[in-house]
């Protein structure tokens, strides 16, 4: 029970300093704006007044103002300020040390004003641009999951389905230039030209489908009739 009573305490606390905290202007100026969480997640910070609050996840989350520039999140269960690098100058939203003397960390940088992460570029349909964040987090880590073959494959059926042909075809074309060694992603594509009424583009898809996976039965069928056509 005593670290319980410890845990409300602060919470208490904390939220007994919330009210008494100003915000200068400048701070706010400063500070407003979105930090890259990861790849592919931004935080948001902003204010309404005097209250500061983040957006995460889809999740609007109000933290406990302890001063200025530090501030409790109860979903984290972590204290966090504003830092700036000595070096390259730029500003993070940082994860508070619990000690004075330990080394301060620049965990989640501030992003440029207007910028996207690649799925919200995708999302507005920026497609040139998201492949090309997408690109970027590939280069970084070729396994990450937010450059998932299936997941694009989920979506560009889903759109598909929906007769949202030129949406899925944009998925898929995107899928291919993240995954070019991959017989399935040329078989959707193949599968989607069909739909469309592209019988030599199915032709071509199929065909590049065969050369990562000759076991394909349906391609195999679809480009032996074609060429006898």
């Amino acid at each position: 029970m005593k670290p319980f009573f410890l845990i409300l305490a602060t919470v208490v606390l904390c939220f007994s300093c919330s009210n008494s905290v100003e915000y200068s202007e400048t701070f706010k100026k400063q500070t407003t704006g979105d930090y890259l969480f990861n790849e592919d997640d931004v935080i948001q910070v902003y204010y309404k007044e005097n209250t500061l609050f983040l957006n995460w996840r889809g999740g609007k989350l109000e933290p406990v103002a302890i001063k200025e520039n530090e501030f409790f999140v109860a979903d984290m269960y972590k204290k966090f300020w504003f830092v700036e690098h000595p070096e390259t100058k730029k500003r993070y939203l940082s994860v508070k040390p619990e000690n004075e003397n330990d080394k301060i960390t620049y965990d989640y940088v501030k992003a440029p004003n207007g910028y996207l992460t690649p799925s919200a570029n995708l999302a507005a349909g920026n497609y040139d641009k998201a492949l090309a964040g997408y690109l970027e987090i590939k280069k970084q880590d070729s396994t990450s999951s937010f450059i998932s073959e299936r997941n694009f494959d989920s979506l560009g059926y889903k759109y598909s389905g929906n007769k949202e042909y030129e949406k899925a075809l944009k998925i898929f074309e995107l899928n291919i230039a993240l995954h070019p060694y991959s017989a399935n992603v040329y078989d959707s594509m193949a599968q989607l030209r069909l739909v469309m009424g592209d019988s030599l583009q199915a032709y071509t898809n199929y065909k590049k489908a065969l050369e990562f996976n000759n076991g394909n039965k349906r391609a195999k069928k679809y480009v032996e009739d074609y060429k006898t056509r």
